[in-house]
């Protein structure tokens, strides 16, 4: 009878991301949808969480759907333009009540500690306060917005020293001028400028879709902000996706490292993009997640874990520590976030013009993404470079993919004289060789 709990693993799976986020900072915005519909009770708990793993947070909250419904009851219609409602005196006075409601209302959920809840035990201290300063959007297009602003400057100096004494930091999407007025912000442009004037690790944006897709409809799991910023154009005014974009991009682009696109509808969004490696929305970020390289003496560890499981199967020949230590120069590596996914190594026979392709490997979570082919091709360039006329490769599984890729079947006499000498012909490996052009 299997009796392992599968939570278990999952907990030894996550604890390196448990270790290399604490004492991260990340701003997080919750859009006013995710509260009107009833998910704030499970992000608190999460957000409690990551809290207590000693992420320093600062969360932004959004009351759009909440003032919408204050204003559609108080038969209030606000003049709109390109999405954004111009906050008049009769707006602004329901953007401030909704606004003042949710940070009471969120404050009162994160000093919940009764026995019989998640948050039993921990003492949060929530603290919000005039943290953004705003300047009004003024006139555009010919209409006065009024109240209706944007961002200024966020005070990060203050709001790192609430950090370091161990709050949570909450802010409204309100900011206030230096003569005392109160302007209504857009949740996603407070959480761009918190996260780029903090150098936050991290900018996290909770909204209704999971992230972003491909033209089949496939989510794609990373992307640079010079592949996301098109689709801003094709995003209506306005819109969540619109702002999200522009958010994440810039703050990309401004330097925090990474800004990720998740849906508040997932219960398991946060904590899945957060301790998996492969997360459970759309990443973009200015530097690569996942890159071939050559390899170097410290991944002969990841080498070794990833080329176990193929070896016991008998699908590639068993190298020690010493062997790959020796041999490293000759291997490229695939890193995803600091785990070795795949490897390939090139062995050239000097004054011979052929060359070794040896232990091509990709990970089984991992295949089917062409990684196998960058490596071959990444190889053969470099065999290219080193003069080699003829790549081999000795292989018990795998003769068609290679033949697929430009080999053909060979016979053992076509192998360099030591290749031959010490071919294992218990293994029987079919010998398959690629000339390669000049």
């Amino acid at each position: 009878m299997d009796t392992r709990f599968p939570f278990v693993d999952w907990f030894r799976n996550a604890s390196p991301y448990i270790n290399a986020h604490r004492g991260r900072t990340f701003v997080i915005l919750i859009e006013g949808e995710a509260m009107a519909s009833g998910r704030g009770e499970q992000l608190i708990q999460d957000l409690t969480l990551l809290h207590t793993l000693g992420v320093r947070l600062v969360v932004v909250f959004g009351i759009r759907p909440q003032v919408h419904e204050a204003l559609s009851a108080a038969g209030v219609e606000p003049t709109r333009l390109n999405g954004r409602w111009v906050a008049d005196r009769a707006v602004m006075a329901h953007v401030e009540q909704v606004a003042a409601h949710q940070r009471l209302w969120l404050e009162a959920r994160l000093s919940l500690g009764l026995p019989s809840t998640p948050l039993h035990g921990v003492e949060l201290s929530v603290i919000s306060g005039n943290l953004v300063t705003a300047k009004p959007l003024g006139v555009r297009e010919g209409v006065d917005f009024d109240h209706s602003g944007e961002v200024r400057r966020v005070r990060a100096s203050a709001i790192e020293g609430l950090l370091e004494k161990g709050s949570l930091v909450l802010l409204p999407p309100l900011g206030f001028s230096s003569t005392g007025e109160v302007f209504d912000l857009d949740a996603s442009e407070v959480a761009q400028h918190a996260a780029v004037a903090l150098k936050a690790d991290k900018l996290i944006l909770l909204g209704e879709s999971e992230g972003l897709e491909d033209e089949q409809g496939a989510l794609l799991r990373q992307l640079s902000p010079a592949d996301a910023e098109p689709r801003i154009q094709h995003a209506a005014p306005g819109s969540e996706l619109a702002r999200h974009l522009n958010a994440a991009c810039t703050a990309a682009r401004e330097g925090v490292a990474r800004t990720h696109l998740l849906s508040w509808r997932n219960h398991d969004a946060l904590l899945g993009e957060l301790f998996t490696r492969d997360g459970v929305g759309t990443m973009i970020t200015q530097h690569r997640y996942e890159q071939l390289r050559p390899a170097t003496l410290n991944d002969v560890a990841g080498l070794l874990e990833l080329l176990e499981p193929l070896e016991n199967r008998g699908m590639l020949v068993a190298r020690s520590r010493e062997r790959l230590e020796h041999e490293i120069d000759d291997y490229m590596v695939i890193e995803r976030d600091g785990m070795v996914i795949g490897c390939a190594a090139l062995h050239v026979f000097p004054d011979t013009g052929v060359a070794e392709l040896a232990c091509v490997a990709v990970h089984t979570n991992y295949r089917g993404g062409e990684r196998g082919e960058r490596l071959v091709e990444a190889l053969e360039r470099r065999a290219r470079q080193r003069a080699v006329q003829e790549m081999f490769v000795l292989t018990t599984h795998t003769a068609h993919w290679f033949v697929e890729r430009g080999f053909r079947a060979a016979s053992l006499e076509e192998l360099p004289t030591l290749k031959r000498e010490t071919y294992n012909h218990a293994r029987k490996s079919k010998v398959l060789v690629k000339t390669l052009a000049g």
